[in-house]
């Protein structure tokens, strides 16, 4: 089992950037598919991005394609989302994840375990 914290929300304007941070526990992190998922009031949870276990595919939405990065480090726990050219669309909780069984999988009912959230909030 693996429990997630994500981190690095907060308040940008439109064009800005953030990054996002996702701490997990446990010795097992390596061995999981990570992913981010974002949910805008109102909306269903949605894709953002994923990568496989040991980093070396990765994933994006189209929506955000050219504009966020999602990286690991399996040393440190981490996985990170850096955020540019933000848009007001782009307002959400944000959401990791953790997947057993699937690389890169855009359903959130193919992730395991789940962070409370942080919030991006893009102003215009």
């Amino acid at each position: 089992q693996v429990q997630l914290v994500e981190s690095g929300g907060g308040l940008v304007q439109a064009g800005g950037s953030l990054r996002l941070s996702c701490t997990a526990s446990g010795r097992t992190f390596s061995s999981y598919n990570m992913g981010w998922f974002r949910q805008a009031p109102g909306k269903e949870r949605e894709f953002v991005a994923a990568i496989s276990r040991r980093g070396g595919s990765t994933y994006y939405a189209d929506s955000v394609k050219g504009r966020f990065t999602i990286s690991r480090d399996n040393a440190k726990n981490m996985v990170y989302l850096q955020m540019n050219s933000l848009k007001p669309e782009d307002m959400a909780v944000y959401y990791c994840a953790a997947s057993q069984f699937y690389s890169g999988s855009p359903l959130a009912r193919e992730y395991d375990f789940w962070g409370q959230g942080t919030q991006v909030t893009v102003s215009s």
